[in-house]
């Protein structure tokens, strides 16, 4: 007879709202991490964090003031599902990585993580239900599009131009505007798959019509 533990990770914290909770966990090496919990009309959704700190910069995006420390390793960010399913004793029904990290950062283990918990014996979450959210790592948006799982993409967009996104997001420096939208433009056409535009409205930053 073998023994198996959960231990990876343990609850620090937990706050909790009418629609949503927010988890604090912290690692085996005292790194910690957030995970938040989302209720919705369609089912129970879960925002998984794929790296300890994040070195992507974006000026409206509290996780970047941590500087990257490491990526998460697949189990614990399948631990972050499990022990939020244990907490609350209800099944999750959908996975955003969204949480702290640039999940194309970490691309290799997201991969393993997503086969894991779409899995019939993983933990069994439709490929329509899950989603990657990145700022726009355009190699990794082009080596995503041969994915053969049907998982969402979604693209932390942000900005109408490239200076206001280059002030706002580092990351478009290296992977301007124009060469973002033909890397999901190519995606669109090998996938067929809808993509995701995600935009903050920033006071005074972002707002405005130009």
């Amino acid at each position: 007879k073998q023994d198996f533990t959960n231990d990876f990770i343990k609850m620090i914290t937990k706050q909790e709202d009418k629609d949503v909770k927010k988890y604090l966990f912290e690692l085996t090496d005292k790194q910690r991490i957030e995970t938040v919990l989302m209720y919705h009309d369609y089912g129970i959704s879960i925002c998984v964090s794929s790296q300890v700190g994040c070195n992507m910069g974006c000026k409206f995006c509290e996780s970047g003031r941590l500087k990257k420390v490491r990526n998460l390793e697949v189990y614990e960010m399948v631990s972050q599902i499990l022990m939020v399913e244990e907490e609350t004793n209800k099944r999750i029904s959908h996975i955003v990585l969204m949480g702290i990290g640039e999940p194309f950062d970490n691309y290799d283990n997201v991969i393993k993580f997503i086969d894991i918990v779409n899995t019939g014996k993983g933990i069994d979450i439709g490929s329509r239900h899950i989603t990657v959210s990145t700022c726009g790592i355009v190699p990794k948006i082009r080596e995503f599009m041969n994915y053969p799982k049907q998982v969402n993409l979604a693209i932390s967009f942000h900005a109408p131009n490239n200076t206001i996104r280059s002030s706002i997001m580092n990351i478009n420096k290296a992977y301007p505007i124009e060469e973002l939208i033909k890397a999901i433009k190519e995606y669109i056409a090998k996938t067929n798959r809808r993509v995701t535009f995600e935009y903050i409205m920033l006071k005074g930053i972002n707002d405005s019509e130009a």
